[in-house]
C-alpha cells in the first residue's frame, strides 16, 4: 500500500511537471541590429528577466542582424501571424499604417525627453490602438535616437551641401521627401545591404544615430559624419496578437513591467552614450562638422505643410503639444 501511494505521488509529480513544461510560451525576437548594439544587449537582459519573473512560462529567445528578416519581413510577418515578435523602427510601419510617419517629422522633437513624453502619452496610445487593427500589438516604445547625415563626397553644413548627394534612407514616402526637399538624391536600400552600398560608391553617405554608425562599423567606408539630428526615431517592441494571447493576464503584467524597466534602460545607455560613440567616430578617423540647423529646419517646412492633410489635424497637433 505504502508503495502505491509513493508510485502514485510520483505520477502525479510528473504529470505537473509534464503540464508546466507543456504552458511555456517560446517566443522569437527578431531586430536588424548588430548584438553589441543597446537594442540586443537590452533586448537580452528583458528575456532574462521575464524567464525568472514567470518561472520560466516565458521564454523569449532573441535573433539580431536580421536574422528572421529585415524590418519590412519582421512587420509583414507580424500581420500575418508568421513572426512571433520584434523590435522594430517606429517608422517602418509606415508599411501597414501611414499615419506612422508622423514621429519622424524632421526636426519635430527637440529633445529626447519630448519624444518620450509623447510616445509614453498620447501620441503612442493614438498609434498603437491603429496597429492593433493589423494583429500587431505594441507594448513599449524603445528609442533608435537621432539621426545623423555621413557621407564621402565632402564636409555638409548647410542643405546648399547636399545637392545630388546619394543617400540612402529607409524605404517610406516621407524620409525620401525630406531628402529631396534638402536637395538630395535620396535611395532606399534594405540596411543589410548598406555596408557593401557605400564602399561600392552606389550611395554616398547614408543618415542613422552615432550607435549605428559606429556598430556597423560605417568608419570604414565613410569619410565625413555632419551633426544633423534631423530626425529622432523610436523602436517598437512588439508582438503579433495570437502569441500575445497565449500569455496568460499575469504574465502579461510582468512582461509589460520588463519591457519598461528594459525601456528606460536602453534609453538610458542611447543618451548616456551619444558623446561616447561620437568620440569614437572621430577617434577612428571620420571628419566631423557641426551644421546649420536653422537652415537645414527652414529647409524642410515644406514637409510638413505637405503632411498636414496626410496625418490630419488631430495628429499634428499632438505632436506640436509635446514637441514644443
Amino acid at each position: 500500500m505504502k508503495r502505491s501511494v509513493i508510485f502514485t505521488a510520483a505520477a502525479l509529480m510528473l504529470m505537473l511537471f509534464a503540464a508546466g513544461a507543456q504552458a511555456a510560451v517560446e517566443i522569437k525576437i527578431g531586430h536588424v541590429l548588430n548584438p553589441d548594439h543597446s537594442w540586443h544587449v537590452c533586448l537580452e537582459g528583458f528575456a532574462e528577466e521575464v524567464k525568472a519573473g514567470t518561472d520560466g512560462r516565458i521564454l523569449f529567445t532573441i535573433y539580431p542582424s536580421s536574422q528572421l528578416g529585415n524590418e519590412k519581413d519582421l512587420i509583414e510577418g507580424l500581420s500575418l501571424q508568421t513572426v512571433d515578435g520584434g523590435l522594430i523602427g517606429g517608422g517602418s510601419f509606415q508599411s501597414v499604417e501611414p499615419k506612422f510617419g508622423v514621429e519622424a517629422l524632421p526636426y519635430a522633437w527637440p529633445t529626447h525627453e519630448s519624444a518620450y513624453a509623447a510616445l509614453d502619452g498620447e501620441l503612442g496610445d493614438y498609434l498603437l490602438a491603429l496597429l492593433e487593427k493589423q494583429g500587431v500589438v505594441g507594448i513599449s516604445w524603445w528609442e533608435n535616437g537621432y539621426r545623423h547625415l555621413t557621407n564621402n563626397r565632402g564636409p555638409v553644413v548647410k542643405p546648399e551641401d547636399m545637392a545630388g548627394l546619394k543617400i540612402r534612407v529607409t524605404p517610406d514616402k516621407m524620409r525620401l521627401d525630406t531628402f529631396k526637399a534638402l536637395g538630395a538624391s535620396p535611395m532606399p536600400i534594405n540596411f543589410g545591404e548598406l555596408y557593401s552600398a557605400m564602399q561600392q560608391g552606389v550611395v554616398d553617405g547614408q543618415e542613422n544615430p552615432f550607435s549605428i554608425i559606429y556598430s556597423s562599423s560605417f568608419y570604414e567606408v565613410q569619410k565625413y559624419l555632419s551633426v544633423t539630428g534631423h530626425i529622432w526615431g523610436s523602436a517598437l517592441l512588439c508582438f503579433n496578437s495570437s502569441v500575445w494571447n497565449k500569455i496568460s493576464d499575469e504574465d502579461k503584467a510582468v512582461v509589460k513591467k520588463a519591457a519598461d524597466k528594459w525601456r528606460d534602460e536602453q534609453r538610458r545607455q542611447t543618451t548616456a552614450q551619444e558623446d561616447e560613440f561620437l568620440q569614437k567616430l572621430k577617434d577612428k578617423g571620420m571628419e566631423v562638422t557641426e551644421v546649420d540647423k536653422a537652415a537645414f529646419q527652414e529647409a524642410v517646412q515644406g514637409v510638413w505643410k505637405e503632411y498636414e492633410g496626410e496625418f490630419g489635424k488631430e495628429l499634428m497637433d499632438l505632436v506640436r503639444k509635446y514637441g514644443k
